[in-house]
């Protein structure tokens, strides 16, 4: 049977909390007494689990992270895959480990986010991802534990959120086009109801409005973000009398999607049409021909939510939000010769 913080005390004839003292270095404690504790830590091979370290500094150093929506995104996603590596990093340098909240039965009646951060201990979370949020991030969001969302808007006392500037994203699309002579445009968006995407379609519609550009409403097509439904967004473009010259779609997987319908169709790209993704996805190097995109900083989102879930529990800082700038990369999905402002990418 393992051994628990309390059969260590009551071994060497000390309280709970003086252990902790003793296996965490804390507080004034005699040698006579922290010989006493630790011959029997060494006698019994005890292991201290986090708890005990908790009872001394009242500090459990554990995150928990939540994919939360009533869709789930799985940890393959491509994206958030890489945002969350990236805030693993920067969180575990700052002493903290992270607890994915993960079992479907802890709460009988629904979920209950803010039972499970007190049943742990949690200092704090992250909130990746998600459309049509449950009750219980809301709840969670509101509640005094620190929070902070990727690319979700957060809004509580202790709740800060960091996201790709999404209007930007649409708007280095459609100018690097027009600067380039490119009008006419179509657009495959995520869900219709997708805050995210909702964003870069009002974007792109402002923005090609403004410069004159040539939208038709049956070039404006939507899926779910993954490969199949841009295959078929695509396919109900091309099913249109005129074609585009460029289609751009909200997620490189749906550009992805997009290519292979454009492939089947036996059309060049970028001869016939030109094809932009959105996220700049690992595969997008690899796809043939490279997908040009617009790159959002995985990297940074994620360290930024590191930062500022360490300032919040700190209190080192107030609850705040920021918006981190694309990149428009060009690769030969959307190569123009003689193009005027390009970023390139690998």
């Amino acid at each position: 049977m393992k051994l628990t913080i309390r059969d260590v005390a009551k071994m060497a004839g000390v309280s709970p909390g003086t252990v902790s003292k003793v296996i965490n270095k804390t507080g004034s404690i005699s040698p006579k007494t922290i010989k006493k504790v630790m011959d029997v830590v060494e006698q019994t091979g005890y292991q201290p689990s986090f708890s005990a370290k908790a009872l001394a500094t009242k500090k459990s150093n554990l995150i928990g992270l939540i994919y939360a929506g009533e869709v789930h995104v799985e940890f393959s996603h491509p994206f958030f895959n890489e945002v969350v590596n990236a805030f693993k990093n920067a969180i575990g340098k700052l002493g903290y480990d992270i607890l994915v909240f993960s079992n479907n039965k802890f709460s009988k009646d629904k979920e209950d986010y803010i039972a499970r951060c007190k049943h742990f201990q949690l200092e704090g979370c992250v909130i990746v991802a998600g459309e049509h949020l449950e009750e219980a991030v809301a709840e969670l969001d509101n509640s005094n534990i620190p929070c902070v969302g990727v690319d979700i808007k957060l809004s509580g006392p202790r709740s800060s959120y960091v996201s790709t500037d999404n209007d930007k994203v649409s708007a280095q699309v459609v100018e690097y086009l027009y600067l380039n002579s490119i009008k006419e445009v179509a657009f495959i968006g995520g869900p219709q109801d997708s805050i995210i995407s909702n964003i870069r379609k009002q974007a792109f519609t402002h923005y090609m409005n403004q410069f004159g550009m040539l939208m038709k409403e049956e070039w404006i097509q939507y899926g779910n973000y993954f490969e199949d439904s841009g295959y078929q967004a695509m396919n109900r473009i091309l099913d249109c009398s005129h074609y585009p010259k460029v289609v751009y779609a909200a997620s490189d997987m749906m550009a992805l999607g997009a290519l292979k319908a454009l492939k089947e169709r036996k059309m060049q790209v970028p001869e016939d049409i030109m094809l932009v993704g959105c996220d700049d996805i690992e595969a997008c190097r690899y796809s043939d021909p490279p997908l040009a995109t617009v790159k959002q900083d995985k990297e940074k989102m994620g360290k930024l939510a590191a930062y500022l879930l360490h300032d919040l529990i700190n209190k080192n800082a107030e609850p705040c939000f920021i918006l981190v700038d694309p990149k428009l990369v060009i690769r030969d999905s959307c190569y123009i010769t003689n193009d005027i402002s390009v970023s390139t990418g690998g």
